[in-house]
């Protein structure tokens, strides 16, 4: 039941939820009011001070406007609303005091502190600051910390509105950060001065109001006016969170989260967020031919002639990578299948069933997590997986939801129950009577693994999760792994019976970016990808192609929602973008040239084959179709991603990704990364 209530904010009557407080309701009505410690998705501090107002007919005093809710407000003697006045002379001289107090021991760093251009102090000093101080005492100051590679301090800039202290407790569910001292000495610091052991600590820098945290790769690089700002989706997981990439001339300079309630909503894992310097480094400028072992440089029209050449009357097998966007894994297939070819996409031997949607994608969204009761993980480990979705369970379970895991205990940053890590658990699980009490009144959600599907049994381990989502009136949710397989699921690149099938008997096999593979000796080999990683090792012919942030490409991610990611930057060199590598191909190889010239027109095809990929940023409904719940194996669950950090080439060129991961496997091994 609705608690509406009228208040009178600036002379201007709004209806809100009672249960709101004032700076939200002052934001419904389109008021700003300054913050520092206030955030809408962390817990109430109330201790800046700074987004004080006037509550008329309430105390002599300015009330802080993060901490009253609407319905303590009194109405006037006649029963007529209540006014709050964010304008009003008490208020500015109340908030000018408070600029006052925060800025005596804050450092004149602006000319050099990488939070200059888009700090909230620097605004709000613009505001309610004065040209002057009436402090002589000498400032004090405090010694950083160092929380790790990702995270600079500058802690004498700290204002202490423990933003960071709240979001590494809350959100990331570390316990490092917190306050000590009183008064004067109090200051933000780690325990026993640990670094960070949070795959998603990268967001604090965002939420530093001044420059007290900032980007550790990224610091003197760029000043935020020199930037091109483009605003895209990321591929680093199947979650497609909504990024922005940030371009100083041809260089991608830094990666930040943009608000996406249904998928990310404002945070960014520190994977997708600092892998931006693996753009830089390995990559494939130019084609390369294999000449007597070895590998030479070569032009377009000598390594296309040299393909056509290889492929002549040769049975061609296409594999898809999983950085790949849709548009290229259609092209691929128009191209392989056009000269009697296959092509695969599962490529870690998924059993997934082709044309089931709700077999390979589900019936949940990312959002049905905010609302369940119970969650049950099955041969997952979203942490690893997919950090950002593990915050959104870990919030869920906040908030009261259950969850239980099938499958090796880790840390998932929240309480689970346990139930086993073999198929035996699952196949008990899924064969429990359940009330229906629980199916009636409990939201539950299956949230099934890609490490579940890829034994021999995969295609029963995901019937036996079904069964179960059938039997609680649950959603099912399939967690993938790799950005592309959704969407090259959707148009169907799959061969009956799998990669090896597919592989089996191949004379060429046409590599999109697949580095995951081993592909044994014997077949010619076409390397199609942007970094010279396992894939390019094994090639015959290298044909160097964009990364995601320099062309544009759909990406379908694992709820099965379009997602457009745009081009950031260019490809270096001669690089050229996927769908026109093919499309100059198909003209070079016998049989069908491509019938389109242009990314619009390929895109036209494309959606007129499957009509769903023209709604972007939409999550599809899936028709419900069980698939059998068979014979189960004896084995443990193995999980997906066994190194969070060095899952794709770009993430293995990067320098700040490789140290992550060594901290990571030293953590892991029990080397001490402090002074304990």
């Amino acid at each position: 039941m609705s608690d509406l209530r009228k208040i009178i904010i600036d002379d201007k009557e709004v209806e809100v939820e009672g249960a709101l407080t004032l700076i939200q309701a002052c934001e419904q009505a389109g008021v700003e009011v300054p913050r520092f410690c206030y955030h809408e998705r962390l817990s109430i501090a109330g201790n800046c001070r700074m987004c004080l107002v006037e509550v008329v007919g309430g105390p002599p005093k300015p009330a802080a406007s993060c901490a009253m809710q609407v319905k303590d407000l009194r109405p006037g003697k006649d029963g007529e609303p209540p006014v709050v006045k964010t304008n009003s002379p008490m208020v500015k001289k109340a908030r000018e005091g408070v600029m006052e107090f925060l800025l005596i021991n804050h450092p004149l760093d602006c000319p050099i502190c990488d939070q200059g251009g888009e700090c909230d102090l620097q605004d709000q000093a613009m505001a309610y600051g004065v040209d002057f101080s009436r402090y002589r005492e000498p400032k004090r100051a405090v010694d950083d910390l160092d929380l790790g590679p990702l995270v600079e301090t500058h802690m004498t800039r700290c204002i202490s509105c423990t933003r960071c202290v709240r979001f590494t407790s809350e959100v990331a569910g570390i316990t490092q950060m917190g306050q000590i001292g009183r008064g004067e000495d109090s200051e933000i610091t780690s325990y026993l001065g640990e670094t960070l052991d949070s795959e998603l600590q990268g967001n604090i820098i965002d939420l530093c109001p001044v420059g007290a945290l900032v980007s550790k790769p990224y610091a003197f690089t760029a000043r935020p006016w020199e930037l091109t700002k483009t605003e895209t989706i990321d591929v680093m997981d199947a979650l497609g969170s909504s990024i922005r990439v940030d371009t100083k001339g041809r260089e991608v300079m830094r990666i930040l989260p943009r608000n996406h309630d249904g998928v990310n909503e404002e945070w960014l894992s520190d994977k997708s967020r600092f892998v931006w310097d693996g753009l830089r480094r390995q990559r494939l400028d130019k084609p390369y031919i294999r000449e007597n072992g070895k590998l030479r440089a070569a032009s377009w029209g000598e390594a296309l002639d040299k393909v056509a050449e290889a492929t002549e009357g040769k049975a061609i097998t296409g594999i898809v990578g999983d950085l790949a966007p849709v548009e290229a894994v259609f092209a691929l297939k128009q191209l392989v299948e056009s000269r009697g070819g296959k092509i695969e996409c599962r490529t870690d031997g998924a059993k997934l069933p082709a044309g089931n949607r709700s077999g390979y994608v589900g019936t949940a969204s990312i959002e049905d997590i905010d609302s369940a009761d119970m969650i049950q993980l099955i041969g997952c480990n979203p942490r690893a997986e997919a950090p950002v979705l593990n915050a959104r369970i870990r919030k869920a379970w906040i908030n009261g939801a259950t969850v239980g895991l099938v499958g090796e205990a880790v840390d998932l940053t929240y309480d689970y129950e346990h139930l086993g890590n073999d198929r035996a658990a699952l196949e008990e699980l899924s064969g429990k009577e359940i009330s229906d009490e629980t199916r009636d009144e409990k939201n539950t959600l299956v949230i099934v693994g890609q490490g579940a599907l890829r034994e021999a049994d995969g295609a029963a381990v995901l019937g036996h999760a079904m069964k179960l989502a059938e039997n609680a009136g649950a959603k099912l949710l399939v967690l993938h792994s790799a950005a592309s397989r959704v969407g090259a699921m959707d148009v169907g690149a799959v061969t009956e019976g799998g990669l090896d099938a597919a592989i089996d008997g191949a004379e060429v096999i046409y590599n999109l970016g697949a580095d995951e593979v081993e592909v044994a000796d014997g077949a010619f080999v076409i390397y199609q990808g942007s970094h010279g990683d396992r894939g390019a090792h094994r090639a015959d012919v290298i044909l160097p192609a964009a990364a995601w942030t320099e062309e544009q490409g759909l990406f379908v991610n694992t709820e099965g929602r379009p997602q457009l990611a745009l081009r950031a930057g260019f490809p270096p060199g001669d690089a050229k973008e996927n769908w026109a590598i093919l499309r100059a191909l198909s003209e070079k190889m016998s049989g069908e040239t491509q019938p389109w010239n242009n990314l619009a027109q390929l895109r036209q095809a494309l959606v007129a084959e499957v009509p769903h990929l023209a709604e972007v940023d939409t999550v599809p409904q899936n028709d419900w179709q069980a698939v059998e719940a068979g014979s189960l194996g004896k084995a443990a669950f193995v999980y997906a991603v066994k190194d969070h950090y060095l899952t794709n080439p770009i993430a293995r060129a990067s320098a700040v990704m490789a140290d992550l991961s060594a901290r990571t496997k030293a953590r892991r091994e029990g080397q001490q990364m402090a002074a304990e």
